[in-house]
C-alpha cells in the first residue's frame, strides 16, 4: 500500500481549512484516511488571526516519512517552512 502525506480539505466555501492526513494513495482527496498529523489553514484561524496557520505533529510527521510515505509538493513545502523536513533528514542521517 502505497501511502501519501497531503491535504484533506474541510471548512466553509471560499474559507478552507486543511488537515495534514496519510492516506492510501488510491483513496480520494476527502475521502478515508489512515491518521491525521496536522493542520493548515492559509487564510488564519479567524478575522482577528488573518496571518496563515500551521500544526503539525512532527514526530508522526518524521515516523510516516521514515516509513517512506511520500508527501505532496505542498504539504513538502508546509515541512519544509516548519522545520519537519530537517528534523526528518537528521534522524536520516542525511545533511542538506
Amino acid at each position: 500500500m502505497a501511502v501519501k502525506l497531503r491535504l484533506k480539505r474541510m471548512g466553509k466555501k471560499k474559507q478552507p481549512t486543511y488537515r495534514l492526513v496519510a492516506a492510501d494513495s488510491r483513496s480520494p482527496r476527502d475521502g478515508r484516511f489512515i491518521e491525521a498529523i496536522g493542520v493548515y489553514a492559509p487564510r488564519g484561524r479567524s478575522k482577528e488571526d488573518p496571518a496563515m496557520f500551521v500544526k503539525i505533529d512532527r514526530e508522526r510527521a518524521v515516523d510516516w516519512l521514515s516509513k517512506g510515505a511520500q508527501p505532496t509538493e505542498r504539504v513538502e513545502r508546509l515541512f519544509r517552512e516548519e522545520g519537519t523536513w530537517d528534523a526528518f533528514m537528521e534522524a536520516k542521517g542525511v545533511s542538506e
